[in-house]
């Protein structure tokens, strides 16, 4: 599976948990860690930042890591994204 795939994949499920996605600029210090984006719970629901600078790699990153603090046992996915998933460490 191709990253765009992947990326087309991984919204589509974390969106089935009702998480929005917003890309956003993320302004970030040099001195400061590299900041991609966040699951975050805003006002009694989830929202996904991504950071609109984001790499494909990164996005794909942080959408794979907000999907572990989800509860996945439940929900559908292709059998290709749930071994994707699984390779992620959880945080």
């Amino acid at each position: 599976m191709d990253q765009n795939a992947i990326i087309d994949q991984l919204e589509e499920l974390i969106k089935s948990f009702g998480v929005q996605i917003r890309r956003e600029p993320i302004k970030q210090g040099e001195d400061l860690v590299k900041v991609v984006g966040e699951l975050c719970l805003l006002r009694g629901e989830y929202i996904l930042i991504i950071s609109s600078k984001a790499t494909t790699m990164d996005r794909i990153k942080t959408l794979a890591t907000a999907l572990k603090h989800l509860d996945l046992d439940q929900a559908y996915m292709r059998p290709a994204v749930r071994e994707f998933l699984e390779r992620i460490p959880n945080q």
